[in-house]
């Protein structure tokens, strides 16, 4: 009888051991194959990243976005030439200089939305170009190694039964955790490149604030939100970076549960930096 029981309960400790490395293996790949993409996809260009979602934003920024701000631009340049008029005893202290000031400001107000598309997407080639320059930083692997769990199925196979079936319990817990990590990670690198994207198609309003020198703390301003965007990657760069040094840090000990809940909140830690970078980047910049 004693063998029977003894046969059943290392049938189940297999089954338990199994189900264990199972949760495991899938968990660790998909928050490795989102951490492991990061570098990848904050480096891309938005002309890369979708070329038919580029142009279509592209289409929409020129065709509808672009006659509004000429509206603005004109209203601007009117205001401008008023405003000059008046400043100088309306034209009694005439300087014929003013007006060529007041035409080449006009022109380079007329230039800049013209090419106010080149303009932004010049900002995010040079970001992308530091960020590629930084893909060194990380040196260290972003995976759970191969090991890591080679040593994990050792350690779970000298224990008991009921402890066992307690940390598969808390394994399928940490599966679900993981598993809204690996989410949340992908929103926040795809949710950058939307931004990005919404961002760009009304680039022609702000720019065509640049004619006049109160107005033009509109167009400032969308600038330095701009760079904080681009360089918003690099600071997601430097969080995974930090990762991945930590997360090769983790040893399988014989407390299993202690390894594995490191790793979740090394994770946790990961996910809460990111969602920080956009703010960090915006308060660098001065944007807001």
């Amino acid at each position: 009888m004693n063998f029977i029981i003894q046969q059943i309960s290392n049938w189940i400790k297999d089954l338990l051991v199994a189900g264990v490395m199972d949760n495991l293996t899938g968990l660790f790949d998909s928050v490795n194959s989102e951490v492991g993409s990061i570098a990848t996809e904050v480096a891309t260009t938005p002309e890369n990243f979708s070329p038919a979602v580029f142009s279509l934003i592209r289409s929409v920024s020129e065709s509808v976005i672009t006659p509004v701000a000429g509206i603005i631009l004109t209203f601007i340049c009117c205001y401008e030439l008023i405003q000059m008029i008046m400043e100088h005893n309306n034209l009694s202290n005439l300087d014929t200089w003013m007006f060529f000031k007041w035409v080449f400001k006009t022109y380079l107000a007329v230039m800049l939305i013209t090419n106010c598309f080149n303009i932004t997407m010049a900002v995010f080639d040079v970001a992308s170009n530091v960020i590629g320059a930084s893909g060194g930083l990380i040196s260290e692997s972003t995976e759970v190694s191969a090991d890591m769990l080679s040593t994990l199925e050792d350690t779970l196979n000298d224990m008991e039964l009921f402890p066992l079936f307690g940390l598969y319990m808390q394994t399928f817990l940490i599966q679900i955790t993981m598993f809204a990590m690996s989410i949340a990670i992908f929103v926040i690198v795809y949710g950058r490149m939307i931004e990005i994207y919404l961002m760009t198609s009304l680039a022609p309003i702000p720019f065509a604030t640049f004619g006049n020198r109160e107005q033009s703390q509109i167009g400032m301003n969308y600038l330095r939100s701009l760079i904080a965007l681009g360089f918003q990657g690099f600071l997601i760069l430097v969080c995974v970076g930090i990762y991945a040094v930590l997360i090769q840090t983790v040893t399988i000990s014989d407390d299993i549960i202690s390894s594995l809940w490191g790793i979740v909140g090394y994770t946790v830690l990961l996910v809460f930096t990111l969602f920080k970078t956009g703010s960090l980047a915006k308060s660098v910049m001065n944007a807001h």
